[in-house]
């Protein structure tokens, strides 16, 4: 076997033989996948809701360290 047809028959089994799992089928844009779609939103809206808390709270703890309060 010449080397180009031990490559192009290396390249086809490589082609061939693996499929990405997250590919598999495209999403359908027209009818959305609503649990996903709460989720992100919801794990957004918690993770902001953390971020102010402890936003809060740091500039709380600066103010009192600091004599300001």
């Amino acid at each position: 076997m010449t080397f180009n047809r031990l490559l192009s028959r290396a390249v086809f089994v490589s082609r061939a033989g693996c499929r990405s799992a997250f590919t598999g089928s495209k999403p359908d844009m027209t009818n959305p996948n609503w649990f996903r779609v709460g989720l992100a939103f919801g794990t957004s809206a918690f993770l902001w809701g953390l971020l102010f808390k402890q936003h809060s709270t740091d500039t709380h703890e600066y103010k009192v360290r600091n004599g300001l309060e």
